[in-house]
């Protein structure tokens, strides 16, 4: 495999519309604020979301090293392990996490200062710092317990709201569909450990699975998506900035994916990995889809009103 190959490997391309999904949901919500589309917000948004997507997936990997070996020793044909199958040195992921990040914040802080956005950097530098204490010594909430609700904070609350603001300034009114999204990315968060339940568990990582177990995790996740895609629903009967349809079309396109998950949620248990993996990509169309079509809605609305 060449060098260039393996990078890109690393880089984890399948798991890019988590953070590629909420840039364009907030900057479809900034829209609302900025009068008229503005290109170098986009541009200056997805050079971060990327920038960013590579300093969480490299450091990642990094700090999950040790987990990440156990597993492969439990599960030797389970998906391939960055640092344990020796794709790519430890060293070298770190320096390029590091990189990575300090490049964003760079991104962030021209921004702040190209397009007149006070406090940009700041809201770029506590959301890279929420992955920090996420994943990374001292506090490493993913392994003592509340990295989930980290997630959630980090991938439905503060990246879209750093959009939205990066496009529209201070005034967006799609703000009211965060909730929801945030309450998604939770069930996200938690589907996220159901095939690392065990090796988690061995290696000391204590996540929602590992503290309750695979069904009950499930159970929570499920409901966590259905709450949000009520959230959606409420924004749009009782925002008065946004109309109904706004929130209630996204959610009835969570609620379609959500039904077929629901349906298959059974086999999803410990160790069943591929009945796992058809689980957790039906999840992730309610959300990446439910939030593309929020997106695409409100981005079409705004720009009809200007």
């Amino acid at each position: 495999m060449s060098r260039a190959r393996r990078w890109i490997g690393a880089a984890k391309p399948a798991s890019w519309p988590k953070l590629l999904v909420p840039f364009l949901l907030g900057q479809a919500i900034g829209l609302g604020g900025s009068g008229a589309p503005s290109l170098s917000a986009a541009l200056y948004g997805l050079a971060f979301t990327v920038l960013d997507l590579l300093f969480i997936v490299f450091l990642n990997d990094w700090g999950d090293r040790e987990v990440d070996a156990i597993k492969r020793r439990m599960f030797p044909h389970t998906s391939r392990k960055t640092i344990p199958d020796g794709i790519l040195p430890a060293a070298a992921l770190l320096v390029a996490g590091i990189g990575a990040g300090m490049a964003a914040l760079a991104v962030a802080f021209t921004a702040e200062h190209v397009l007149a956005r006070p406090g940009l950097g700041l809201a770029a530098a506590f959301s890279l710092g929420i992955f920090v204490a996420y994943t990374l010594p001292p506090l490493r909430l993913n392994y003592r317990g509340g990295g989930e609700l980290l997630e959630a904070l980090g991938v439905g609350v503060v990246l879209p709201g750093i959009h939205a603001y990066l496009q529209g300034g201070s005034s967006a009114p799609g703000l009211a569909l965060l909730p929801g999204f945030a309450l998604l990315s939770l069930a996200s968060a938690i589907a996220s450990g159901l095939s690392d339940e065990r090796s988690d568990r061995a290696g000391g990582k204590r996540t929602l699975v590992t503290l309750v177990g695979n069904a009950r995790a499930r159970r929570l996740l499920e409901r966590a998506s259905l709450a949000g895609a009520g959230a959606w629903v409420v924004a749009g009967a009782f925002s008065e900035r946004i109309p109904f349809w706004l929130g209630l079309a996204p959610a009835v396109v969570a609620l379609g994916y959500l039904a077929r998950a629901s349906s298959i949620s059974s086999s999803a248990r410990t160790d069943a990995f591929d009945a796992q993996r058809r689980y957790k990509a039906l999840l992730h169309r309610a959300i990446w889809r439910g939030a593309l079509v929020a997106s695409a809605l409100l981005a079409a609305w705004h720009l009809t009103l200007a």
